[in-house]
């Protein structure tokens, strides 16, 4: 079936197309979703809560533009107001005027290491960290998708950055 077939199908309510539609994209979008989230379980959990809303919102699909792209955009957002809802976020309101750039190389650090790091911090410091560094939005996208100020949002940053540095810096230390 071809994807459009498939998502005419979806939009019709159909719990096969929608499995069909679920076993395509669920692999690309639960990476999506570990990237947002503390550990497996959660990301688990967020793809569950964006495949619901993809499901409800796929009457909006007009294909135009990609239909992944789609797919990625509700669940980064699906994810977002979820820890918006929760509470997660206790946002810093430190406005650092400079960005501060990490450049420290270590080619001996596994990825799933470096998953782990990010994993590890704390939320509003883990979302600001993909949002701008994974998946290229700016500070004044990503403080409007969270709702503070694009001073916050370089803090954030430079925040999440430093903690990353010291956790590599002390990694490298072990291993060497």
């Amino acid at each position: 079936m071809s994807l459009e077939k498939l998502i005419q199908h979806c939009k019709k309510g159909d719990r096969k197309a929608q499995e069909q539609l679920y076993r395509k994209y669920a692999s690309v979008l639960f990476g999506l979703c570990l990237k947002y989230s503390r550990n497996k379980t959660e990301a688990e959990d967020n793809l569950h809560d964006s495949f619901l809303t993809i499901f409800d919102k796929i009457e909006q699909f007009k294909f135009k533009g990609s239909f992944e792209g789609w797919l990625k955009r509700i669940t980064v957002n699906t994810v977002l107001q979820k820890y918006r809802k929760q509470q997660y976020m206790n946002l810093v309101t430190d406005n650092l005027e400079e960005e501060q750039d990490v450049d420290y190389e270590y080619p001996d650090i596994q990825l799933s290491t470096l998953l782990q790091y990010v994993q590890e911090l704390p939320a509003k410091y883990r979302l600001t960290f993909n949002l701008y560094v994974l998946d290229g939005y700016t500070h004044k996208q990503i403080s409007e998708l969270l709702g503070t100020s694009q001073g916050t949002s370089k803090s954030n940053l430079s925040r999440a950055k430093k903690i990353l540095q010291e956790k590599l810096k002390k990694e490298h230390i072990n291993i060497a």
